[in-house]
């Protein structure tokens, strides 16, 4: 078993797609317009065949709530891994990307935390090992 698609809830998938692409970095897999919506996924350059991302509308009565309880208690909806936090923050940092905690030692990762702009805190992890 393994995981094929991870989804996050967003408020808006076209500034999502630019956020996600333009500034993070990913690869569109699949972009299928489904009425209203889109289905989504964005994939790792470094991994083109692996685990989907996928950029779900927030739509869902409970969602919305869930989001924002999360996001004011600082807590990340997702993790992604990233070869050097230091240089990740900086590169977003230079391009607009607001942090809600800078990298930090965290014993055997180091982290950083960005707001996706669009409902989401978003950690970035460093395995130090």
């Amino acid at each position: 078993m393994r995981i094929n698609l991870h989804s996050i809830m967003v408020d808006d998938q076209d500034k999502a797609l630019r956020f996600y692409t333009e500034l993070l970095g990913f690869q569109v897999k699949h972009n299928i317009p489904m009425g209203e919506f889109a289905w989504i996924t964005l994939v790792s350059p470094e991994d083109p065949n692996g685990t989907e991302l996928v950029l779900e509308p927030d739509q869902h009565p409970a969602a919305k709530p869930f989001k924002e309880a999360l996001v004011a208690d600082g807590i990340p909806f997702t993790s992604f891994a990233v070869d050097d936090v230091h240089a990740e923050h900086d590169r977003l940092t230079a391009q607009g990307v607001r942090f809600t905690q800078t990298p930090t030692d965290m014993g055997p990762v180091t982290t950083a935390v960005l707001d996706d702009t669009c409902g989401n805190l978003i950690q970035l992890a460093q395995d130090k090992s």
